[in-house]
């Protein structure tokens, strides 16, 4: 058997070609959102159905002004409601 006669540099070159091309059968995904916008988007949502929770809680359940949920003393009462038993 007669030994090869690649140098390394012939040898590595090769080899990286081989490595960049895609294998075959394999799809590259594209995504339509970026994850970092992701996460932007879930923590806006999260918010705003925290706010729309509160919202709906103290006005139709709770019976108050829709618009009460912002006022600080709204949540001062709310949290002496809740901390009346506690010392």
């Amino acid at each position: 058997m007669e030994p090869m006669s690649v140098s390394r540099e012939e040898y590595r070159k090769e080899k990286s070609k081989k490595e960049t091309k895609p294998k075959a059968g394999r799809k590259i995904r594209v995504r339509l959102i970026p994850i970092w916008l992701r996460l932007i988007i879930i923590t806006v949502l999260i918010a705003v159905s925290i706010i729309s929770g509160a919202i709906v809680g103290y006005s139709f359940l709770g019976g108050g002004k829709p618009g009460d949920v912002f006022k600080k003393s709204t949540w001062t009462h709310i949290g002496d409601l809740v901390n009346k038993g506690v010392k």
